[in-house]
């Protein structure tokens, strides 16, 4: 029952393909550190693959084989790949979220104090808030006026660019805050990020803020109220990076869950005329609960299938109904690798070792396995068989100790369907930290298992 270290059974070819793979996978994360950059950058690779805008089709007259894309808002995106099967019969979908845990800038922002200026924020997630000060931080976003024109932000990620960050109190007047439990160290509304301190010459009050304002003028045209109508975000700042003295991981911000968002999407893209309609999935607002029109318990995903249905010109309501019960699906996302640091909070039977390959977990939640999927044994069976046919290394997990403490992902919300659903992803060390850590090696056999699954018939 003991999974053995992938990387034990690897080739110069396979190694070869593995560094190919993260190689993108590095790009992917250094230009998609929000959701709507992961947007832009999926759009692109479809398009450059074949895919089109379902916008611009005709109704009724697409045939199997086609591959169309839906983008919501630009901050969620579904891809489709029309297989032989009828669409009645169900599709193979690869699901995954693409926002991470971050910072983002309040409406009513900046501000000035002991002539400094900062920009107020709200913590986006579940972070340990303390990790996040005296970190080089950069700011992503859109600024939209009331004109309509919207504008990209990204400062700090060039090297020539400045970056922000939020202060630290130093340690030597740190005796009461020391005292303190982790989750009060550092308290959600002094995540202030400190972005400048040159007084504007010729002023008296708030000279400093007024300064920040002339530069946002100069480079953006951007009023101080345009911040009512903006969505920036704080993320870390600089690149992925390969990780370990033998570049085995890779260390990068937001890999929970682009790592299993790349590999589907790769997987998806690299598919070649499936028997069944194969779907990528890519999803925003996972880690505030999916809420929102660009998270999973909207009805987007619905409305994207109906439309698929629509241009092929099968569609009814009850036709819709059996696609999506008749479908199954890898609800791709991240699992807590096993720490040695951090033992105590594991059962070293079930937990994800990095290196190991894919990881599936039947159930997450927390406790009685409250909030869990909990995925049919059949449908386990039809994985096992599938991933073993296509010599996929991977491993089973729960997310640590019963009662240590717990998590969810999306897959009950497809589960809504009466589809099958299973999670499945990446182990990844330091998970929801500002800088993550995952295998070379699970990230390869992931991508090889969801290329098995889009097989299945």
């Amino acid at each position: 029952m003991e999974r053995q270290n992938a990387w034990k059974g690897y080739t110069a070819r396979d190694k070869k393909a593995l560094e190919a793979l993260c190689g993108g996978y590095r790009t992917f994360l250094d230009k998609g550190k929000t959701e709507r950059e992961c947007v832009k950058q999926a759009a692109a690779l479809a398009e450059k693959a074949g895919y089109v805008n379902m916008e611009n089709v005709i109704r009724g007259k697409e045939k199997p084989g086609k591959k169309l894309y839906v983008n919501c808002m630009g901050k969620a995106i579904v891809l489709y790949h029309v297989g032989k099967a009828p669409l009645e019969e169900g599709m193979n979908i690869l699901c995954a979220h693409i926002d991470s845990p971050r910072l983002d800038i309040k409406q009513n922002p900046l501000y000035e104090d002991g002539d400094m200026a900062f920009l107020d924020t709200h913590y986006y997630g579940g972070i340990k808030k303390y990790q996040w000060t005296s970190l080089p931080l950069a700011i992503h976003g859109v600024i939209a006026k009331k004109d309509g024109t919207v504008t990209d932000i990204s400062i700090g990620e060039e090297d020539s660019d400045p970056v922000v960050c939020v202060s630290d109190l130093l340690i030597h007047l740190s005796a009461e805050q020391m005292e303190k439990k982790a989750s009060k160290v550092v308290e959600g509304e002094a995540l202030d990020i400190l972005i400048g301190s040159q007084p504007l010459k010729g002023e008296e009050k708030d000279a400093v803020k007024a300064n920040i304002l002339k530069l946002l003028k100069d480079k953006y045209d951007m009023e101080e109220e345009d911040f009512l109508s903006a969505e920036l975000e704080v993320v870390p700042a600089g690149k992925a990076r390969d990780l370990g003295l033998d570049a085995s991981m890779v260390l990068a911000y937001g890999q929970d869950d682009r790592v299993c968002a790349y590999t589907s999407l790769k997987a998806m893209l690299d598919t070649k005329g499936p028997e069944k309609t194969s779907c990528c999935l890519l999803v925003d607002k996972e880690e505030i609960g999916s809420v929102g029109a660009t998270g999973m318990q909207s009805r987007f995903f619905e409305n994207a299938t109906a439309e698929l249905m629509n241009v092929l010109g099968v569609y009814s309501e009850l036709s819709l109904r059996r696609c999506l019960a008749g479908s199954r699906m890898l609800s791709s996302d991240v699992s807590a690798a096993f720490d040695p640091a951090y033992a105590s909070v594991f059962e070293k039977k079930n937990c994800a070792y990095m290196g190991r390959g894919m990881v599936f977990n039947k159930f997450t939640g927390r406790g009685g396995k409250s909030g869990s999927n909990d995925a049919n044994a059949e449908y386990m069976a039809c994985i096992r068989s599938v991933l073993d046919a296509h010599k996929v290394r991977y491993q089973t997990a729960e997310l640590g100790r019963v009662d240590a403490g717990g998590g969810g992902t999306i897959a009950y919300i497809a589960a809504l369907y009466g589809m099958e659903v299973i999670d499945s992803g990446v182990a990844v060390l330091s998970m929801h930290g500002p800088w993550e850590a995952t295998s070379k090696a699970d990230i390869y056999e992931t991508y090889k298992g969801y290329m098995a699954f889009l097989t299945l018939q």
